[in-house]
């Protein structure tokens, strides 16, 4: 599978962590997302794929690309036998200036890129995109794209800002000391929160914390949950386990069985890290 990823230009590096091409067949043919402060940005070029925002729930299709704002449950993405995309990996507040609408409309409900550029926009970037010679191409016509739907967004540098000292302190911070270092009220940062990333500052500690916690897991060596879960600054084990069934769909235990049967399968993989097989 190849995988080509760069980072944007000004001003588009304040928003976006990366842009990528992906092309070839994926090592699963569904693979689980747990629950990150991350949103992406998917133009599809090959087969539809499918999307399971709710993993209890029925997948649907999508033939031009998804928008996917800050989810707050893992979620599925099923692939073709062979696959071929450009995307981008968003900071936390990266996606909203280039919706229409709040993020948190889009929140757990996978949006087509039609949806939010319309047809004839998508319809004219695939097409460039198609007739693009190289990956690197690609991202340069993907770049320009963003660069000419770029708008201001109320609010955005202020979620930015505070986003920055919940990750500093990968979520270990007092949700209640944030509006204050802020100089606005609680009621309205979560708002601002809310139209921007999708889901209130909480939740935003919450997935960061949760995301730093699992990240630093080796799951090659044996594990000390309980060590784990106070290195992460939860409460004990037990509540370090409810968060991670509500932000995977799993158990630690299965977590770590799957992990290592995706390091096991494809050592080295550029897709792994993150992505969980779900077949």
């Amino acid at each position: 599978m190849e995988y080509v990823s760069r980072a944007p230009r000004a001003p588009l590096d304040g928003l976006i962590d990366d842009l990528y091409y992906l092309d070839g067949a994926a090592p699963y043919s569904r693979l689980l997302l747990p629950a990150a402060p991350a949103p992406l940005l998917i133009v599809n070029l090959g087969a539809p794929f499918l999307i399971r925002a709710d993993i209890a729930g029925e997948a649907a299709e999508y033939a031009d690309g998804c928008v996917v704002a800050t989810p707050t449950r893992a979620w599925e993405f099923g692939y073709p036998p062979w696959t071929r995309s450009v995307g981008v990996h968003f900071k936390p507040w990266g996606l909203a200036p280039f919706l229409p609408v709040p993020a948190a409309e889009l929140c757990d409900r996978p949006a087509t890129v039609e949806q939010v550029w319309g047809q004839s926009a998508i319809a004219e970037l695939r097409d460039r995109l198609a007739l693009a010679g190289t990956p690197h191409e690609m991202l340069m016509l993907l770049e320009e794209g963003l660069m000419r739907r770029l708008r201001e967004r109320e609010g955005l540098e202020l979620v930015r800002r505070t986003s920055n000292v919940i990750a500093a302190t990968r979520g270990a911070v007092a949700i209640s000391d944030l509006g204050v270092a802020a100089g606005v009220s609680s009621t309205l940062l979560a708002k601002r929160f809310k139209e921007v990333i999708g889901v209130t500052p909480k939740r935003v500690a919450r997935s960061y914390r949760f995301t730093a916690a699992t990240l630093a897991i080796d799951v090659a060596a044996p594990i000390d949950w309980g060590h784990v879960a106070a290195e992460a600054g939860y409460f004990d084990q037990a509540h370090f386990g409810r968060e991670f069934r509500e932000f995977t769909g799993l158990t630690p235990t299965r977590y770590v069985e799957v992990r290592q049967r995706f390091l096991r399968d494809h050592p080295g993989h550029v897709l792994d890290g993150w992505p969980l097989p779900a077949d």
